[in-house]
């Protein structure tokens, strides 16, 4: 069973940097596609930052964010600079595995990262 655990969070002045970890356990191989999502108040879901065969941004975080991995560690970060208030939200930690040609989602349980002055 994949369990991702998010730490780094917290309260950053815009313009402030933070760097986001997930430590991933269970069965991960460097094929499986990770990434973070992240959720605002009274909005959806949606994708920050994904890693896998390549990386992938959404245009919102271009140029600021940097997604990685470390697949000997199970690990993956996400540096955040520049960040705005519009950033604020909880941020997910997310594995996609494919088991006999069905995707299953895991997530961690999220970590909150409040931009404000």
């Amino acid at each position: 069973q994949v369990q991702l655990v998010e730490s780094g969070g917290g309260l950053v002045q815009p313009g402030g940097s933070l760097r986001l970890f997930c430590a991933a356990s269970g069965p991960i191989s460097r094929l499986d596609a990770m990434g973070w999502y992240r959720q605002a108040p009274g909005k959806e879901r949606e994708l920050v930052a994904s890693i896998g065969g390549s990386t992938n941004y959404a245009d919102s975080v271009k140029g600021r964010f940097t997604i990685s991995r470390d697949d000997a560690k199970l690990t993956m970060t996400l540096q955040m600079n520049s960040l705005k208030p519009e950033d604020t939200a909880v941020y997910y930690c997310h594995c996609q595995k494919w088991y006999d040609g069905a995707p299953r989602d895991f997530w961690g349980q999220g970590t909150q990262v409040t931009v404000s002055s």
